[in-house]
C-alpha cells in the first residue's frame, strides 16, 4: 500500500513541478504584461494543486497525519480564493493604467466597443469581423464618446 501511494504521489507532484516550471517558462517569454500574468496564474491553480494532492496523500497515508491533509486543504482553498483575485487586480491597475493589450505584431488588441474606457487617450483599435472571420483592419481611435 506504502508503495502505490509513494508512486500516485510522486506522480501528482511531478505534474504539479510540470505547470510550476511551465509558468516559469511563461513568465520568461510571453510578450506583455497579461499574457505573464495568466502564465503565472496557471502556475498557482494548475501546479498547488497537484502538488497539494500529492503531500495530502503523503500526509494521511505515509505519515498518517490527516490534520496535516486537513490544514493543506485550507490553505489550498485559501489559494484558490485569493491568486485569481490578485491576478484580475493587477491586470485591471494595468488596463486602468492604459496598459494597452497588443499582439506580437504590435497592432492593438482593442476591440472599438471597448476604446471609450482608455480616457481620451488615442490607441489603435481593431475592427474586426467577427461574423465572417477575416481579420478585418484597424484604425485609429480617440477614446471618449463615440461619434
Amino acid at each position: 500500500m506504502e508503495f502505490v501511494v509513494n508512486i500516485i504521489s510522486g506522480l501528482l507532484i511531478t505534474v504539479g513541478c510540470v505547470f510550476v516550471i511551465g509558468g516559469a517558462v511563461g513568465l520568461i517569454r510571453m510578450p506583455d504584461l497579461y499574457t505573464r500574468v495568466h502564465a503565472a496564474s496557471v502556475t498557482d491553480t494548475g501546479g498547488v494543486l497537484f502538488i497539494f494532492l500529492g503531500l495530502m496523500l503523503q500526509a494521511v497515508f505515509i505519515f498518517d497525519n490527516p490534520l496535516a491533509a486537513i490544514k493543506l486543504g485550507v490553505v489550498l482553498v485559501f489559494l484558490f480564493m485569493t491568486a485569481p483575485t490578485a491576478s484580475h487586480a493587477v491586470t485591471k491597475a494595468a488596463l486602468m493604467a492604459d496598459l494597452i493589450p497588443r499582439c506580437p505584431n504590435g497592432k492593438s488588441v482593442v476591440h472599438k466597443s471597448l476604446a471609450p474606457l482608455y480616457h481620451g487617450k488615442e490607441v489603435e483599435v481593431s475592427n474586426y469581423d467577427d461574423d465572417d472571420g477575416e481579420e478585418g483592419n484597424v484604425e485609429q481611435y480617440k477614446g471618449g464618446n463615440p461619434q
